[in-house]
């Protein structure tokens, strides 16, 4: 059942397949169990999709039929990329979910291409980055990507599945060696971040210690990380159902940090998601549930703070489907939005006031060089601060302490 909902959810063209597993998952009747390991199947596929496109055309050049391509990926997803199972059982496990949902004639080509990849693979890397897989101490016995030394961004696109013109965008913005580790970043789960709200850190991190969640500190004094693997552990403890603790990235909590809220103020949240229900903050909020502004009429607030759509190139590792649809249209499209929301935000600000304008983004048309094209439109409006912030790449070898989420902020005041 599990690789029959995969496959389903990949088929779905979902732009956000990861987040709807739970959805899919509760039609197909895959019970509690089983959802983690959807869950992985579905990331290390969106993940590494590049690179498992590479594999298949390198192994099966001929072989174009999209619905059984999707059936490999997903058994590559589990050979290659997750713990590790025994042969006999992916090639079960893939032929089962092939017979049941493309007939039995594709089951022998399923069967024949996941044999000749076992036969290809090696458990140890051979320092050819053709051959290497990376992140996995595997290879295979011939050449699988380009030559780096020929075509480097075909080969970063193959083997790190990073899109070559995100790439190159990134190289051009942080140099080669960074825009490498980040692509290297996005390709495993990072740590889960959970922001302390209420309480000490120390004293959360010690109800954390007695469920068997190892959690270190971050850098911000609000900030905990721990192993992805324990989400499960974190949101049934007593800190998460009580409100004092919540998943936030470092980035995202020092975002919220920019807009300096004071007592007595009036504030407004734009983008606000369901947190706020689970948290003890009820009293002193209003929700409106409508189009951008439609709500609100002709008030005016001390700060307004805009949680901004965006291409979510600074969170890759927990969205790694943002990385397919990153294109000219796609880019074009979310200008116009952007636009039209710091316009519309800034009309809700009072003269005096402030805005935070935050994005989960690294790029630069949708953070500074967007910020300077507002403020060269508004001569009333000026810049207070703003802040890049780019994932700690060392957080993959668990050592590193600082941001799991890379994205963007700026205060600008309303004289």
């Amino acid at each position: 059942m599990t690789r029959l909902a995969a496959y389903t959810i990949l088929r779905s063209g979902s732009a956000t397949a990861l987040c709807d597993v739970d959805r899919h998952a509760d039609a197909l009747g895959v019970d509690a169990r089983e959802r983690g390991l959807l869950r992985r199947i579905i990331g290390a596929e969106l993940r590494r999709r590049a690179t498992l496109r590479a594999i298949v055309h390198a192994v099966a050049p001929a072989l174009k039929n999209i619905e059984l391509v999707t059936h490999l990926h997903i058994a590559l997803a589990q050979a290659l990329f997750l713990d590790r199972i025994p042969p006999h059982a992916v090639l079960s496990e893939c032929s089962e979910a092939v017979r049941t949902t493309l007939g039995p004639s594709k089951v022998r080509i399923a069967r024949e291409f996941l044999k000749s990849i076992y036969e290809r693979i090696e458990n140890a890397q051979s320092g050819d980055p053709r051959r290497d897989l990376v992140g996995r101490n595997l290879s295979f016995r011939e050449p699988i990507f380009r030559d780096p030394a020929e075509h480097p961004l075909l080969w970063a696109e193959e083997a790190l599945s990073m899109p070559a013109p995100m790439l190159k965008r990134w190289i051009a913005g942080h140099g080669e060696q960074r825009a490498h580790a980040l692509a290297r970043f996005a390709l495993d789960e990072p740590p889960l971040s959970m922001c302390v709200g209420r309480g000490e850190r120390a004293e959360v991190a010690s109800e954390l210690a007695r469920l068997g969640v190892s959690a270190r500190e971050g850098l911000h004094g609000h900030i905990l990380l721990a192993p992805s693997s324990s989400a499960e552990l974190v949101t049934s403890s007593a800190p998460f159902t009580e409100g004092r603790l919540t998943l936030q990235g470092e980035s995202a909590l020092r975002a919220a940090d920019a807009l300096q809220a004071r007592l007595g103020e009036e504030l407004l949240h734009l983008c606000a998601r369901s947190t706020p229900a689970r948290l003890p903050l009820a009293e002193g909020i209003e929700t409106h549930r409508a189009e951008f502004g439609e709500a609100l009429g002709t008030r005016a607030f001390d700060g307004v703070f805009v949680d901004a759509p965006c291409s979510d190139t600074g969170v890759l590792a927990q969205h790694p489907e943002a990385r397919w649809r990153f294109g000219p249209a796609f880019r074009a499209e979310l200008a116009q939005v952007q636009t039209r929301w710091i316009e519309r935000a800034a009309g809700l600000v009072r003269p005096g006031g402030r805005m935070v304008w935050s994005t989960r983004s690294l790029e630069p048309e949708e953070n500074r060089r967007l910020i300077d094209a507002f403020l060269a439109r508004h001569a009333h409006w000026s810049l207070a601060e703003d802040r890049e912030s780019l994932p700690d790449v060392e957080l993959t070898q668990e050592r590193g302490v600082g941001p799991v989420d890379g994205g963007y902020c700026a205060r600008l005041v309303r004289r």
